[in-house]
């Protein structure tokens, strides 16, 4: 089975989107940009954070059981991950993709998808096929390209085998260059 693109937000595209003026008309989509940060600062799924209580902030982390592994994992507070409000998993993916073409997330990509065997590949642009999971996505990906190792993220995402992380892994070619030049310190 050939691995779907991971969609993901750069550090650059989620300061458009925390830093977006909202018209008074567009004030709707103000909640909505928090919980969406709050994915990409927490790696939560939209499931989770739509379930967490106060009773899950524990001083200066949440624990929180995941509704689709039901893993237990605990995810340290950053400045970003406060209380939100609730919304539909389809509502926030309808208002997401606003909020992103709104801030000019619009750079055009590919997307393959297959039915069977037959392939489609559609040229579309960023903002069209982000939603929550893209929350989770952006959080792996730069948690991984500021250097956390993967078995940090995972205990942060739930993840339980090296596999899944790989994806998000083979994306931050940045960490392997990185880190070769370690080796320079040996000499």
């Amino acid at each position: 089975m050939t691995q779907r693109k991971v969609i993901y937000l750069t550090k650059d595209e989620i300061a458009r989107v925390r830093d977006l003026e909202l018209s008074e008309a567009q004030a709707y989509l103000d909640s909505i940009r928090d919980i969406f940060l709050f994915c990409c600062f927490s790696g939560l799924r939209h499931s989770d954070v739509n379930n967490l209580r106060r009773s899950d902030v524990k001083g200066d982390h949440i624990e929180v059981t995941t509704i689709k592994t039901a893993d237990s994992i605990s995810i340290e507070l950053n400045k970003v991950t406060k209380a939100l409000p609730n919304y539909t998993n389809q509502a926030m993916n309808r208002d997401i993709k606003e909020l992103c073409r709104l801030a000019g997330i619009n750079e055009e990509i590919r997307v393959t998808t297959y039915k069977g065997n037959v392939r489609t590949d559609k040229i579309q642009p960023k903002w069209e096929p982000v939603g929550t999971h893209t929350g989770r996505r952006t959080f792996i990906v730069n948690a991984l390209s500021m250097g956390i190792t993967p078995n940090v993220v995972m205990k942060w995402t739930g993840h339980s085998d090296y596999k899944a992380m790989k994806p998000y892994i083979d994306i931050v070619d940045s960490i392997k260059a990185s880190s070769m030049t370690k080796f320079d310190g040996l000499l």
